[in-house]
């Protein structure tokens, strides 16, 4: 149920994300941005809100925990279009956190997939993959590697 606790505070973030979500082939960019969590509901909620300085954007990620299934639900919200996107969901197995969900990409149903893995007190990794083909081949489309700030 505190599973997102390691997440509380003020991170520094290196993005990188491919130019084209869906294609192998595409180019990756990277820019910096500024996250900040809080925890709420004794560790069964989790919300932070992401800073994109370079990029011109923000977003926000609410996540709740069900104690009855022993999942987490996770939704973002974007900043640019006022949207909130279906959630991924799922859990923490030896530290590492595996969420899945349906969305769209551009039109095309994808499926998603974000991964928090490499956690320690002052570091943390996330990463999201998306699957159009239906046979579990997942293509890495963004990476967040997070530093806590001093």
């Amino acid at each position: 149920m505190n599973d997102f606790d390691f997440l509380l505070g003020t991170w520094d973030v290196t993005n990188r994300r491919r130019t084209d979500f869906l294609d192998a082939d595409s180019a990756w960019e990277e820019f910096p941005a500024v996250s900040r969590a809080s925890r709420h509901f004794d560790g069964r909620a989790s919300f932070d809100e992401i800073e994109f300085p370079t990029m011109g954007f923000a977003g926000l990620t609410l996540r709740l925990y069900d104690p009855e299934r022993e999942q987490w639900s996770l939704y973002w919200a974007s900043g640019r279009t006022g949207t909130l996107f279906p959630p991924v969901v799922g859990g923490f197995r030896g530290g590492t956190g595996v969420f899945e969900g349906e969305d769209t990409y551009e039109g095309q149903a994808v499926r998603v997939r974000f991964v928090w893995r490499d956690i320690t007190e002052d570091s943390a990794r996330w990463e999201q993959y998306f699957c159009v083909d239906g046979d579990d081949r997942w293509l890495l489309n963004w990476t967040m590697d997070l530093a806590r700030t001093a």
